[in-house]
């Protein structure tokens, strides 16, 4: 009896062990990286040069950046970017179109210190080129792309004094938090958008100039301040930035013809719909939607 008991009692056991040992190889299996198809990360790599920043410590102005970067790569359409190598610029901040031997980005600051709006600001503009897949042509609706930089640093500033609140890089930086916000705030306050005037309306008096000068910061700034609402209201509009330069080349395009040519290069409907908001925005028609 006793030994009928005892090989009932190995038999149960035994069971136990082969159904333990099965759940666990199943959780592993269910939580280690798949290769081959494994879905592509937005994680940006950044590499700061040390030691030329006035003082201030690479590793703090890469947190810094990463910071400024977190706040766009979640809505971009771009998978696994290229890492940026940043250094200081005597001349002011760039992208460069040259790249570096394995393919990085090239990006120029011309900051110092612990100025820390100015890094997140000038880096937000930067990779803002990049996210838009910047690349050479003619220049006459540049001003587009430069104007929708200057709300990418805008958006990162302002989110960043939320995440800021709640997580800085460095738990002593956080009563830096509301600088960010106060330095796109004071930045559009400088550059207002005119009452009483339509994007379109405004658009077809400064055309001229804009073609000729797509850096006019005054300019670009009071477009970003209503571009910033399109974002605000839907960050995933982000994604249609990489579409933007699809049809980019030396021959010179009207600004109606740029921007359906962007709504066309885009891949999803939703997608699509954000872009028509520009469009309607500058009072193009709707019948040209379904080109």
């Amino acid at each position: 009896m006793i030994r009928y008991l005892s090989y009932g009692l190995f038999v149960t056991l035994r069971h136990l062990y082969v159904k333990i040992r099965l759940f666990f190889i199943f959780i592993l299996i269910l939580f280690l990286p798949v290769s081959g198809d494994q879905e592509p990360t937005n994680k940006l790599s950044i590499e700061v040069k040390p030691n030329i920043w006035g003082g201030a410590k690479a590793v703090d102005v890469q947190k810094v950046l990463e910071s400024a970067a977190n706040q766009l790569t979640p809505y971009i359409w771009q998978k696994n970017l290229k890492p940026i190598q940043v250094e200081r610029s005597q001349t002011g901040p760039i992208v460069l179109y040259k790249r570096g031997n394995n393919g990085e980005y090239l990006v120029r600051l011309n900051t110092q210190k612990t100025f820390w709006c100015q890094y997140a600001f000038q880096f937000a503009h930067e990779l803002g080129h990049i996210i838009c897949g910047y690349k050479k042509g003619n220049s006459s609706n540049s001003w587009f792309e430069e104007s929708i930089c200057e709300t990418a640093s805008l958006f990162v500033l302002k989110n960043m004094t939320k995440e800021w609140k709640r997580q800085p890089p460095y738990a002593n930086w956080k009563p830096y938090a509301l600088e960010f916000e106060k330095y796109a705030n004071n930045r559009l306050k400088k550059h207002p958008w005119p009452s009483n005037q339509s994007v379109s309306t405004w658009y077809n008096k400064h055309k001229i100039i804009l073609e000729k000068n797509p850096v006019n910061r005054e300019i670009n700034t009071r477009f970003a301040s209503i571009f910033l609402q399109f974002f605000n209201q839907n960050p995933k509009g982000w994604e249609t930035c990489a579409f933007m330069n699809k049809q980019k080349s030396d021959k010179k395009r009207s600004f109606k013809k740029y921007l359906f040519d962007w709504r066309n290069a885009c891949q999803t409907s939703d997608q699509k719909q954000f872009v028509s908001k520009f469009i309607r925005s500058f009072g193009f028609e709707e019948q040209f939607f379904n080109r």
